[in-house]
């Protein structure tokens, strides 16, 4: 379970939780403008948008979670099982396999406009990575400083959603995610004030009442109506490192803690939180051990090289002491 937004400020800013309840051995990865990608369809591309992101790498390939590329525009897949379903290679279309989805759109596409017009004709197909790694059910959500879309492959066909919210997390689907949303429309950031009877006298016996209401469980609707109204109610600042770090507080009111949701294979936790600037290519994260914000900065690479760049993530927990012990 997951979820991702994107912050309409300054630069624009785009990341997401990942929940689950192991890693995957991912890294950060820097992928330079010359490495050669060979997709499922036989299509090869070697000259293209350098891309930094999440990323599990075999064989000196990158599978990613989320990503973003020079141009600005940035992608996250999303955890959707049993409403995702891909299909076989269709003649006529433009054939695409679910783990190179990622690499894909950002290879070929500069702007959110330019997904849009690109997936126009996409089919997206169930063919695994290989024996060990197949398709994981997913759906995406692809953005830029401007606007966001939703893409959904379900048993009705590819969609593509205009996401006005700038948020994305699992099923049900997007458009009943956005349906939802109309149950808490009474929902402020102001103090409340007493529609409930005229007969009774009320009023509000602490402060920060006016978002009473808003849902705080870690269930996947819950977090996207949590994410929605902090996002839509976010006050940013015009520095970077504000910026960043009001992110990353918008993204930790939706966090997995280690206990509280129980699932069949352990404890889901979020992972790793990440934040990208995407007009500066800075890939800044945290893990559930470590909230020091760390940060990959895309073009501090050769980017008209071939060869991927490599970071283990930094997952140690790092405490800083201010004081010594005094003798008296």
């Amino acid at each position: 379970m997951c979820t991702a937004i994107l912050a309409r400020a300054g630069d624009g800013y785009f990341g997401r939780n990942l929940d689950f309840e192991s890693d995957f051995g991912e890294k950060i990865v820097v992928v330079p403008r010359n490495f050669g990608f060979t997709f499922r369809s036989g299509r090869e591309i070697k000259n293209h948008h350098a891309i930094v992101g999440m990323a599990v790498v075999d064989n000196g390939y990158p599978l990613f979670f989320d990503a973003i590329n020079e141009a600005g525009l940035g992608i996250a897949g999303l955890r959707f099982a049993g409403n995702a379903e891909f299909k076989k290679a269709v003649s006529g279309k433009d054939n695409v396999a679910s783990y190179e989805f990622i690499s894909w759109v950002l290879t070929n596409c500069a702007s959110v406009d330019e997904a849009e017009s690109f997936l126009s004709n996409a089919n997206i197909t169930d063919d695994a990575y290989s024996a060990e790694m197949p398709p994981s059910p997913l759906h995406w959500i692809i953005a830029d400083n401007k606007r966001a879309l939703t893409v959904e492959q379900t048993k009705s066909g590819l969609k593509i959603y205009e996401n006005n919210v700038g948020v994305l997390t699992n099923n049900p689907e997007f458009s009943v995610q956005i349906q939802n949303l109309t149950n808490y429309m009474n929902l402020s950031a102001k103090e409340p004030t007493n529609l409930f009877s005229e007969k009774l006298y009320m009023k509000p016996y602490s402060r920060g009442m006016g978002a009473i209401g808003l849902p705080g469980d870690y269930s996947s609707m819950s977090r996207f109506v949590k994410a929605c109204f902090i996002c839509e109610n976010s006050v940013y600042s015009s520095i970077e490192s504000e910026v960043v770090n009001h992110f990353f507080h918008t993204l930790y009111a939706v966090y997995q803690q280690k206990g509280c949701v129980q699932v069949q294979g352990g404890y889901e936790i979020t992972n790793y939180t990440s934040c990208c600037n995407l007009s500066k290519g800075i890939y800044y994260y945290t893990t559930y051990n470590n909230s020091c914000i760390n940060a990959i900065d895309m073009h501090k690479e050769y980017l008209n090289g071939d060869r991927l760049a490599v970071y283990e993530l930094l997952t140690a927990s790092k405490i800083v002491v201010q004081n010594q012990y005094k003798k008296r």
